[in-house]
């Protein structure tokens, strides 16, 4: 390894070469999975440069060159994964027809939910908005096969706890008997599910139709488009986590 100017810390490297987010990226140094001119390296912070060889799981990555920005209508059946042990179809199978670029998701969607979810290599966006601190908005519809419960919108609001876990949505809003939209800051583990469960109320579909300020609008199930710019910029801007 080099003393070049170009150098970066070997998680910052390989974020930027499409790998994970950066925090994802220090453990899979940690779990000791990448190597650093056919030397496995598991320090985080050790210096890198385009020059030397890196290598994840014995795959050499490279510095992307372009970073790309992807918002998905993922179809319910489609786990938010780079793989499955299990061998279930995963989301970001979808983009590979069109870009040869490492993607993965920005946060998930279980695997019969669908929605709105996006995908990207560059690893500190990912890192900014997935990052609870960033409180940034997702709303949801929620369907359901029998009548919502009484109050169940007004307690969600307040806030539930189940199992000992504590669940509060920023915003509901009741849009007929069977339906609900519910906007989520922090989004715990099947949050949504867990509440609606414990209520009583079986959830016939769940769809995510807003990220901050990015909407599902006319995009269909399976389809995606690049963001913007504009979009980008406007979407960082929301995030609590300003550092």
């Amino acid at each position: 390894m080099q003393d070049n100017k170009d150098e970066l810390r070997l998680q910052v490297f390989l974020a930027h070469c499409g790998v994970a987010s950066r925090r994802a990226c220090e453990k899979i140094i940690q779990d000791g999975r990448v190597s650093v001119n056919d030397n496995i390296v598991m320090e985080l912070g050790t210096k890198v440069s385009s020059s030397d060889k890196v290598c994840v799981d014995g795959t050499q990555v490279f510095l992307e060159k372009r970073k790309l920005y992807i918002l998905m209508n993922k179809p319910a059946g489609y786990v938010c994964s780079q793989s499955d042990e299990k061998g279930r179809v995963v989301a970001v199978d979808l983009l590979k027809e069109k870009y040869s670029e490492r993607l993965y998701n920005v946060g998930r969607l279980d695997m019969y939910s669908r929605g709105a979810i996006i995908f990207t290599n560059d690893g500190e966006f990912a890192a900014k908005l997935s990052h609870p601190s960033a409180e940034i908005e997702k709303e949801y519809y929620v369907e359901t096969s029998y009548p919502l419960p009484e109050g169940l919108a007004e307690k969600f609001t307040k806030g539930i706890r189940v199992e000992g876990i504590f669940y509060k949505a920023k915003f509901t809003k009741v849009i007929n008997t069977h339906k609900m939209s519910v906007t989520l800051v922090e989004g715990k583990n099947r949050e949504i599910r867990r509440v609606f469960e414990d209520a009583g109320a079986s959830i016939k579909s769940l769809q995510r139709v807003r990220i901050g300020n990015l909407e599902l609008k006319d995009l269909k199930e399976g389809e995606f488009r690049e963001l913007s710019a504009t979009e980008v910029n406007s979407l960082l801007k929301l995030c609590k986590n300003k550092n």
